[in-house]
């Protein structure tokens, strides 16, 4: 079989990748395949899914497949790594997708590479399902993101703190290119391969700089302006990346590798799930201030493309660093205007917001159910939907006169709109999902998983790929966890 893969990247300089091939596996299966991105990328889904658990534990590879590993370092909590790479992901080809754009097709979990440094190449059933889960939730939320295109087991077992069952992930991505890839060859004095890799990037993702006066330059700032919204876009669904090393910074501007991420569900800006993070490092509220962070390290690695003179350059990369948070609070302004149904900007906009958020804060209210409780209340609903909706998002925090007040001064607001019930409505439905991968969900689905039961999975996934819908019939999975269901812990997988 065929895929038409094209490999741009396997045609840069040898340093930027090592060739390898997939392990070989004792009896890998199909768990999930994702027909609909199939037939995005341009493949016939129905073949590639009778030769899926083959195909996608890389047993039987397109015969077009040239499968690499890509080098990169990072600075990992803080501290520089300077060889990371891929240390079980292989990367296939790429594939011209429906739209015209390149997308990455990669193995995950595929076996050991020559950057896997003490690792074993593997993957867990349970990680994998989880990337792919959360992905194609992101997704269905309208948030940049890599994709999954299918899960398989491996038939053998993998080893962490426990045996668990061995699993490879197929993610399809706008390109793995990572901010930790500019500062491989940065580190290393390798001022050629660092161009080639500019010129790359440059090319396959922001071809309108090609003719820039300064394409260091201008790959700093559109990577600053795709990494400001994405932050935005995810503290509007309360989501924690959980592991913002430059690693996993894309250069895309998509989110990119999933392991301990979760969603808050009681808002506290200093929430922490992954278990790796005892500091607190990539909190929620944190998330901001480490995009700008890492953005800085890029510019760090771009310093001798964007001018030989040193000072100059740090001036010139530090006058785009500044930019960052003008541009995440105006997104962050925008996206809340948007939950809230505020068409139009007013000057006491970010008080009103900020109102809210203190009263969430102080009360732990529940994040997704506050937004969404807001739209039945923002005009056009039936009376009685309304008045069960006000009860229920009143219930949610510990003084209702301090919600009720800010009820009137939000319905005062909204007064002075232009737009109609309907169209508020619409535009909350829109900004305020009903459902997102809640933690004490998606671990009971995994776990059910990992013992063979694979209903709860499905069942969790066609949910959350509908967030924005009501689903009467699941309303269950719209509730936060009750105390004894409460996640406080998540884990990388590796």
């Amino acid at each position: 079989m065929r895929f038409g893969f094209q490999h741009s990247y396997a045609a840069l300089p040898d340093p930027c990748h090592a060739r390898v091939r997939p392990a070989g596996f004792a009896d890998p299966r199909l768990v999930v395949f994702n027909a609909p991105l199939a037939r995005q990328l341009g493949l016939d889904a129905g073949a590639v899914a009778a030769q899926a658990a083959a195909l996608f534990s890389g047993q039987q590879l397109p015969d077009d497949a040239l499968p690499i590993a890509m080098a990169y370092a990072g600075h990992q909590f803080g501290g520089f790594v300077p060889r990371l790479g891929d240390g079980r992901a292989i990367l296939l080809g790429e594939l011209v997708d429906r739209d015209g754009v390149l997308r990455d097709v990669q193995l995950k979990g595929a076996g050991l590479t020559p950057f896997s440094r003490d690792g074993d190449g593997r993957a867990a059933l349970g990680p994998m399902l989880r990337e792919y889960l959360i992905s194609e939730a992101m997704h269905a939320l309208g948030i940049p993101t890599t994709r999954s295109l299918a899960v398989v087991t491996t038939g053998e077992p993998v080893y962490r703190e426990t045996e668990l069952p061995g699993a490879v992930l197929t993610r399809v991505a706008a390109s793995h290119v990572r901010v930790g890839t500019f500062q491989y060859f940065a580190a290393r004095g390798d001022s050629a391969t660092l161009r080639a890799l500019l010129d790359y990037v440059i090319g396959r993702h922001y071809p309108a700089l090609r003719d820039a006066a300064n394409p260091a330059l201008a790959l700093l700032e559109a990577v600053l302006r795709r990494q400001a919204a994405l932050v935005a876009d995810w503290m509007l669904v309360g989501f924690i990346h959980g592991v913002m090393n430059t690693d996993n910074m894309s250069i895309a501007g998509e989110t990119i590798d999933y392991g301990p991420c979760a969603f808050i569900d009681a808002y506290d800006p200093a929430t922490v799930f992954s278990s790796i993070d005892h500091g607190g490092r990539y909190a929620y509220a944190n998330q901001p201030a480490i995009a700008q962070w890492n953005l800085a390290r890029f510019a760090e690695a771009l310093l001798g493309l964007i001018d030989a003179d040193a000072d100059r350059a740090v001036s010139l990369a530090t006058g785009l660093l500044e930019d960052f948070f003008p541009r995440f609070d105006a997104a962050i302004v925008s996206g809340m205007r948007r939950k809230l149904g505020l068409a139009g900007a007013e000057d006491g906009d970010i008080a009103l917001i900020q109102r809210l958020l203190t009263l969430m804060h102080q009360s732990r209210a529940d994040f997704t159910l506050v937004f969404r409780g807001l739209v039945d209340l923002a005009g056009g609903a039936d009376p009685a939907a309304a008045a069960v909706a006000a009860r229920a998002l009143r219930a949610q925090f510990s003084t209702e006169a301090d919600i009720d007040g800010w009820l009137a001064d939000w319905r005062l607001r909204l007064h002075r709109e232009a737009q109609s019930a309907g169209a508020r409505a619409a535009l909350m439905r829109r900004a305020n999902p009903a459902f997102i991968p809640r933690n004490h969900r998606v671990n009971a689905a995994l776990a059910a998983a990992e013992a063979g039961e694979l209903e709860p999975f499905r069942t969790l996934l066609a949910i959350v790929q509908q967030p924005f819908e009501d689903q009467p019939e699941h309303a269950a999975y719209a509730l936060p966890p009750r105390p004894e269901e409460r996640v406080l812990h998540t884990f990388c997988g590796t």
